[in-house]
């Protein structure tokens, strides 16, 4: 059996991410979805770490089991930024909003999401 060399045809490219995946694939809504996926994110991690079944977390989040399971699943069209705060609270979680001038070494605003 012959042996095939695999070369490289062409160079591979890396570009480096702007820290936002929706900002990087052009869409249009990119914060908004990078704030809705973080506050997920965080929302997930208090039900992990208080190991809520999904019908406990529905009743403790005052929603049902299929948004529960929509939420575990980052399926976030149904949810708004506003709700997703609204529902870290019912999970005895504090949301602070800070806001404060972008430096100059960046080019534009953003919103982000940190979890303490």
């Amino acid at each position: 059996m012959a042996r095939k060399s695999i070369g490289r045809s062409a160079a591979a490219e890396i570009t480096r991410g702007s820290g936002n995946v929706f900002a990087d694939l052009g869409m249009a809504d990119a914060e908004e979805r990078q704030t809705k996926l973080r506050l997920a994110y965080a929302l997930n991690v208090v039900i992990d770490r208080a190991r809520l079944s999904q019908a406990a977390a529905a009743a403790r989040l005052g929603i049902n089991q299929p948004k529960v399971s929509a939420l575990r699943n980052y399926k976030l069209e149904g949810f708004s930024v506003e709700r997703l705060m609204t529902l870290l609270n019912a999970l005895d979680q504090d949301v602070e909003i800070v806001i404060r001038k972008k430096p100059r070494s960046r080019a534009a605003a953003r919103i982000s999401v940190v979890a303490a």
